[in-house]
């Protein structure tokens, strides 16, 4: 059972179409913002807090994998594109595995562990998903030292996006509902 409004039942093509463009424009918003921020000193360069997974959360609940996964696809794209091939490979190989676990998750351990802790576990995939790539890129394993430093950036961050996605999820809702009363 969907995390959402079951929009399994919605057999409209444009309705999912022009939904999912709303929350990639969301998310893309969010994902740019969040590039704007000066780095953290203590964390390897290019660790942000994901806000834009508040979105990628909401789609997976509510439109699949599928969506989810075409909203870290256009995320890493825009990342390819600001700030380089690096960032765009380490933002698809956190953002794929991320919304593989937000969907899984929330489909089957949704009561079990709570939007926070799917968050806070979706959070670490999307950092193990970076260091991966990151040893793919640089050739070296030494890259898994910042590992610890990253998952307790990745708590803290997927703590503060689940609790926020709690917060925003009554107006993204209204989001869905309003499209339907307009097709």
């Amino acid at each position: 059972m969907p995390l959402f409004t079951d929009m399994k039942k919605k057999n409209n093509i444009a309705y999912k179409t022009a939904l999912l463009g709303i929350l990639c424009g969301l998310a893309l918003a969010l994902g740019f913002l969040e590039s704007l921020l000066p780095p953290i000193p203590w964390l390897p360069p290019g660790a942000k807090p994901g806000f834009s997974n508040i979105i990628t959360m909401f789609t997976a609940g509510s439109l699949g994998f599928p969506a989810a996964a075409a909203i870290a696809l256009a995320k890493s794209g825009l990342a390819f594109v600001t700030r380089g091939a690096t960032a765009g490979i380490m933002s698809l190989s956190g953002g794929i595995l991320s919304a593989a676990a937000m969907y899984l998750l929330m489909r089957y351990a949704r009561k079990a562990l709570g939007l926070i802790g799917i968050s806070v576990i979706c959070a670490l995939c999307h950092n193990l998903g970076q260091l991966f790539a990151a040893v793919f890129i640089t050739g070296t394993a030494n890259i898994i030292y910042y590992a610890p430093a990253l998952a307790v950036f990745g708590i803290f961050t997927g703590a503060v996006t689940g609790i926020v996605l709690k917060a925003v999820i009554p107006p993204l809702e209204k989001l869905k509902l309003l499209l339907i009363k307009n097709k």
